[in-house]
C-alpha cells in the first residue's frame, strides 16, 4: 500500500477513494466523477460550488451546487469573473491539502 505522511503527521493513502456521482452532460453523455469537495467562495454570498474529477480524466469540473430537498442541482458557472473566482478558490483550498 502506498502511504505518505502529510504535514499533519498522519499517514494517508496516496490514492484516495472518493464518493462518486454520475454527471449527465448536455449531449446526454454520462460521466462518472469523484467528488473532490463542496466549498464556498469568499466574496460570493449564498452560493456553494462543487469540484468533480472524472474517474477516467484529469480535468476538474467546477459547478454551482445546490441541495433541493433530497436532490442535488448543479448549474454551469456562466460568468467569466465568477468562474475565475471559483477556480482560484478551488486551487487555493486544494493546494493546501
Amino acid at each position: 500500500m502506498n502511504e505518505k505522511k502529510c504535514s499533519c503527521g498522519h499517514e494517508h493513502d496516496e490514492e484516495l477513494e472518493l464518493e462518486t456521482m454520475t454527471l449527465t452532460l448536455d449531449d446526454d453523455t454520462e460521466v462518472e466523477c469523484g467528488i473532490l469537495g463542496v466549498f464556498e467562495v469568499e466574496g460570493i454570498e449564498q452560493k456553494e460550488y462543487i469540484a468533480l474529477l472524472p474517474l477516467d480524466g484529469e480535468e476538474v469540473y467546477l459547478y454551482e451546487y445546490r441541495e433541493n430537498g433530497e436532490e442535488i442541482e448543479l448549474d454551469v458557472i456562466e460568468e467569466d469573473e465568477e468562474f475565475e473566482k471559483v477556480s482560484n478558490a478551488f486551487y487555493d483550498l486544494y493546494e493546501e491539502e
